[in-house]
């Protein structure tokens, strides 16, 4: 589900109050359980949680980011708002301070995301979440100047991992893109997270493409 907000030629709002319209609105929003909801490009998306298999890849990612950070500054989260101007977004995983007190955004609803080194997006069946997590939250990271984007896609040739760097927040776009098949290890290149491998022990083996 998506609630849009559009600006008509003939409203006298600008965009900065439409966004804090629907930054009001999501902050309201009570959901079932079982469901989550996002402010991505300035629309409120409600999407479920992920299927048991999106659960098993999310679990095992962060289970060894766990062990890799050791008891460092920085940890692993699962399910935490990150907040951008007016934007709310959950990726599947994060890597951030350990210490996340002096980084909560001035409504105390997640973390802001200058805090957020590197996201995680697993991505789950269907041609709206694939398109959300491929082309729209690509967009919002680079944006907000995440340093890495890591897109774990069952989806895409056979299952491949792809790591995104160097954002450009003015374009929402990336500079550098490395892109890998299911069973070859990709290494975090920066950041707190810098020397993880995503492997196949994470992703699980390449899928039959359909």
């Amino acid at each position: 589900m998506t609630a849009l907000m559009h600006e008509s030629p003939e409203s006298a709002w600008s965009i900065s109050q439409l966004d804090e319209v629907v930054w009001e609105v999501w902050k309201a929003i009570e959901l079932p359980e079982g469901y989550r909801a996002e402010i991505i490009e300035g629309a409120i998306e409600v999407s479920p949680i992920g299927r048991l298999a999106h659960a098993r890849v999310v679990n095992r990612l962060r289970a060894a980011l766990l062990r890799f950070l050791g008891e460092g500054q920085y940890a692993s989260y699962q399910g935490m708002n990150v907040i951008h101007q007016r934007r709310g977004w959950i990726p599947d995983v994060i890597v951030a301070p350990e210490d996340l007190e002096s980084h909560a955004d001035e409504d105390g609803l997640g973390v802001d995301a200058a805090a957020a080194h590197v996201v995680f997006e697993v991505v789950s069946p269907g041609k709206r979440n694939q398109e959300r997590d491929r082309v729209r939250k690509l967009r919002e990271y680079a944006r907000a100047g995440i340093p890495v984007y890591v897109i774990i896609d069952d989806y895409h040739a056979g299952g491949t991992v792809t790591v995104l760097t160097e954002p450009r927040t003015e374009d929402a776009d990336w500079v550098g893109l490395h892109r890998v098949p299911y069973g070859t290890e990709v290494i975090i290149p920066e950041g707190p997270a810098k020397g993880f491998a995503i492997t196949e022990a994470i992703t699980g083996p390449a899928r039959a493409e359909k």
